[in-house]
């Protein structure tokens, strides 16, 4: 009897030694366009390898509670949804974190920049430059015709400090970029690197990316451009500077010149082979008719790969076909800025064409001529003639 007792103690012992509790995780959830504004009733989701790990709902001050051991790991990711707004999904760490939810936006070449960061530094901010302008927190509003604002400003840490593009211009470049405003005169400072920034671009309804600083030395983190033609352009870098945030500009305008070279980053075969994977993956889930599922399953591929093609055109195809047009838009421009070989002519046409049949149908028809006409100039097409001469009557 002894015997058999001291045989169970002995297994209660190392079940209760082997059991992981899970951590209390605190979560703020604000508007990424409204100060301060907590987020009530929004659905907050822990994710670790695709599996729910935790969920919880935002109380009236925004903030959710959420039992997890898995809040610091880096295969898990923090999910936010709530209705009017975009699905927010970003990688952890989660705990003690704010995030900021985008509301959905209607124009069709509107973008939404929104910027978090940990407690620590507790001033980072946000910069947007493009030709005659400079958005950030001395200057919030452009000009008229600018077309862009700072929305919130924070000086205490966590953020959101957001920038609204409401309508990106055609022809003109923009270059978005952090700088430490806490370390400006600390050019070997690693506050930014180790502040958990994340930045998160929303087009549309969706979040189209998501770009993590980098674990470098530096003050200023440039993230990316956007050509004249509309195509995102990952930097990624970072460096030191000792300059003030009206000076930020003269760091980072170069890239306005579309001459000067932004290397993507190299993909590994491995990597390639993930990329592709999912790709196919979201393909079989396309055809099956689970295109949100396959939206998700692209948007990991281009993760992966930023300058994988295929999965932006069918990224295209997929937005099209549930009405998110902006962001229909957004992928069939990298489409055509990454389409190679000897099928690189019909893919721009097709795209530059799918394009403009969004515009036509919103009634932007001298943009959707400019579109028609790109289509054109890549491939001769009795249909693109019949949608050029179609627009033109309407513009008259």
């Amino acid at each position: 009897m002894n015997t058999m007792l001291s045989c169970l103690t002995a297994t209660v012992l190392s079940l209760i030694t082997t059991v992981t509790f899970a951590d209390s995780v605190p979560v703020q959830i604000l508007s990424a366009v409204v100060k301060d504004q907590r987020i009530s009733e929004a659905t907050v989701i822990i994710q670790k390898n695709g599996a729910t790990s935790a969920n919880g709902t935002t109380d009236s001050q925004g903030m959710a509670n959420l039992n997890t051991e898995f809040s610091d790991s880096v295969d898990s990711l923090i999910i936010v949804k709530k209705p009017g707004y975009s699905n927010l999904v970003a990688k952890c760490p989660c705990k003690g974190m704010t995030y900021a939810l985008s509301p959905v936006m209607t124009n069709l070449d509107g973008l939404r920049i929104v910027l978090n960061w940990g407690a620590t530094p507790r001033d980072i901010d946000s910069h947007i430059a493009f030709p005659g302008n400079h958005i950030y927190w001395r200057q919030k509003f452009g000009p008229a015709g600018a077309d862009a604002n700072l929305d919130v400003d924070d000086t205490d840490g966590f953020g959101p400090e957001t920038i609204t593009i409401s309508k990106k211009h055609a022809g003109e470049s923009y270059v978005y970029a952090v700088h430490d405003f806490t370390n400006n005169s600390n050019p070997n400072s690693n506050g930014l690197s180790q502040s958990n920034a994340k930045v998160l671009v929303y087009i549309g309804q969706s979040l189209v990316r998501s770009y993590y600083v980098p674990n470098q030395t530096g003050n200023l983190w440039t993230v990316f451009r956007i050509t004249p033609e509309g195509e995102f352009q990952d930097i990624n870098t970072m460096r030191g500077t000792a300059v003030s945030a009206s000076d930020v500009l003269g760091s980072v305008n170069n890239y306005l010149d579309i001459s000067t070279r932004v290397e993507s980053r190299s993909v590994s075969a491995g990597e390639m082979d993930s990329a592709r994977t999912l790709n196919k993956a979201g393909e079989t889930a396309y055809h099956a008719g689970n295109i949100e599922e396959s939206i998700d399953l692209y948007r990991q591929a281009i993760d992966i790969d930023s300058n994988y093609g295929q999965a932006y055109s069918n990224l295209g195809l997929a937005h099209a076909k549930i009405g998110h047009t902006a962001e229909a838009i957004w992928a069939n421009r990298k489409a055509i800025a990454l389409a190679n070989g000897p099928t690189a002519a019909t893919v721009r046409a097709s795209s530059y064409y799918n394009i403009a049949k969004i515009y036509e149908t919103a009634g932007q028809y001298t943009d959707a001529l400019q579109q028609y006409e790109s289509a054109k100039r890549e491939k001769a097409n009795p249909v693109y003639d019949k949608a050029i001469n179609r627009v033109r009557n309407l513009i008259k």
